[in-house]
């Protein structure tokens, strides 16, 4: 069924959405790209040898580039331990029941089951909620929890937000407040439908996912829940079956998500069923970490972290013939961007003027990220340098160098002077900087920066960005739509090198100037999350 489902969506995707341009071998970054995105790297997932494999490339270009071995016991590798937990589809089931009726979901085409956050758990007919949003900020006047029962139930929510939150505190709410939420309440699961004009990828993709193995870390302490809970995505063209009892349809709540309203909230008057079978392995897969010490004497004992995550998805279903997914731009193109920074402050110390840094630098190529920022959590709680000396993040996932770089996408930007330079060193090179085009995607708490955010460390990502509905902002757009978690992110896509090569250069540029300033990043007063600071001198004034 998967594969026929896969068949489907690529017959049906537009020529153009898949067309190939070999990119021409000219710049040191692509260099490392077709290293770690060739097959003999088999997609860098987590834990396996093609991760280990990337590791220690990695390992040896932080060596080359004159950084010291900021690992473990002298070496550039940060043990991280993992429980991975493997869905088996095949002897699972999921079935809506209420009314006499009994009406299966078959797992696939219909829904798929979560193994990410917690072992996951079986349900003996547990009565269904419509949560709305599913967001619990009571301080910022708006929470879904709010008069709520849910003890024993499953909760179902639509993605989304009003529009009287920032799209920073959306995706806060839904990756953070929302899971501690929904454990204190005495929930038993989730299920979650996405809006479909905020999907990043078809749901024959999403099936084709599924089949991944769900990774947590294994330290209790850093695992999300505490307990058994049920997950399960529906997919948007079935979840009506989900409001079919309530007095409600799916088409008028997402007509008020599409027009970031409030949703109310309501019994489904059904219930849920469901037998999740699955594995358990235990795993260990490294960070990658590098330094270069810093030369001031006082400055040099607070460091800048500059992350890309280095795992991706590995092999699984095949696409096109391809079972490989590469994972090119997501993230070897991160990770390769952070090498060349490397070499290039080393280049740059060598120079006449022998620049050297006042600050020191920790560069962190992390694994686990798209298991749920697993690596860059297990780095940002338990760091291999002095955990409140880390002053700030720069962060470089799938920036998307696909056409000239005329315009920065800055996640976080407006939350600390540390997006304020960001802002600031891209004017001075003829750059502007966009606001986040799809906030609904919640992509500010969808990769590694989000880890040191909830440390109190302020952070961005970065990426380059094309104006609204441009040309360049609709090839961003089919990139997402056909190659995103696709092995066609591969080696014969597309690339605009001199636009990587420029990105390259104001990443060395943002971080000379962030290590090289009188003062450290800080918190505005007016951002949300700067109730995560560990120290008073983490906000400005």
């Amino acid at each position: 069924m998967r594969s026929i489902f896969l068949a489907a969506a690529i017959a049906a995707l537009p020529l153009t959405a898949l067309a190939t341009t070999p990119t021409k071998d000219t710049s040191a970054w692509w260099g490392h790209i077709k290293v770690l995105a060739s097959n003999a790297y088999e997609g860098r997932l987590t834990g396996s040898p093609g991760y280990f494999k990337a590791a220690h490339y990695v390992a040896d270009q932080f060596k080359a580039a004159g950084l010291q071995p900021g690992g473990d016991q002298g070496t550039y590798f940060q043990s991280v331990k993992y429980l991975e937990e493997q869905v088996d589809a095949a002897h699972s089931s999921v079935a809506l029941v209420g009314g006499g009726k009994t009406t299966p979901l078959a797992v696939g085409p219909d829904l798929t089951l979560g193994a990410r956050d917690a072992q996951p758990a079986s349900l003996a007919a547990a009565p269904l909620v419509f949560l709305g949003y599913g967001l619990h900020l009571p301080e910022a006047g708006y929470d879904d929890f709010k008069g709520q029962d849910l003890k024993g139930k499953v909760v179902v929510v639509l993605g989304g937000g009003p529009d009287s939150l920032s799209a920073a505190l959306k995706s806060h709410a839904s990756s953070t407040e929302f899971p501690k939420a929904l454990e204190a309440s005495g929930a038993l699961g989730v299920i979650r439908v996405q809006n479909p004009k905020a999907m990043d990828i078809p749901w024959p993709r999403i099936i084709a996912l599924s089949s991944q193995p769900g990774m947590r870390l294994a330290e209790p302490a850093l695992q999300t829940y505490h307990r058994p809970m049920f997950a399960a995505s529906v997919n948007p063209e079935k979840a009506q079956a989900l409001f079919a009892r309530s007095g409600h349809s799916f088409a008028e709540l997402l007509a008020l998500a599409d027009a970031h309203k409030p949703l109310p909230r309501f019994a489904l008057n059904q219930a849920v069923t469901a037998k999740v079978v699955t594995h358990t392995r235990a795993i260990s897969s490294p960070n990658v970490v590098g330094v270069l010490p810093g030369t001031d004497p006082t400055l040099k004992a607070q460091y800048v972290v500059i992350s890309a995550h280095l795992d991706h998805l590995g092999v699984g279903e095949p696409i096109k013939g391809d079972r490989v997914y590469h994972g090119a731009m997501d993230n070897a193109a991160g990770v390769a961007a952070m090498i060349e920074t490397a070499k290039g402050l080393h280049a740059q110390s060598l120079t006449k003027a022998g620049h050297k840094l006042r600050r020191s630098i920790v560069f962190v190529a992390i694994a686990g990220e798209e298991k749920g920022l697993l690596g860059s959590k297990a780095f940002a709680e338990h760091p291999t340098v002095p955990k409140a000396a880390i002053v700030a993040d720069i962060n470089m996932d799938e920036f998307l160098p696909l056409f000239p770089l005329k315009h920065l996408l800055v996640l976080g930007e407006g939350e600390s002077t540390l997006g304020d330079a960001a802002r600031q060193v891209a004017a001075q090179r003829g750059y502007d900087t966009l606001p986040d085009p799809a906030p609904d995607r919640n992509i500010f708490v969808r990769s590694d920066q989000y880890s040191f955010i909830k440390t109190g460390v302020p952070s961005i990502a970065l990426k380059v960005e094309g104006l609204p509905g441009s040309a360049e902002a609709q090839m961003d757009k089919d990139w997402n739509t056909y190659r995103y978690h696709s092995p066609q992110d591969d080696l014969t896509q597309p690339v605009d090198l001199q636009s990587a090569d420029d990105f390259d250069a104001y990443l060395l540029a943002l971080l000379t100037h962030v290590a090289d300033a009188d003062a450290r990043p800080v918190w505005h007063k007016t951002s949300f999350f700067k109730r995560f600071a560990k120290s008073p001198a983490a906000v400005g004034n």
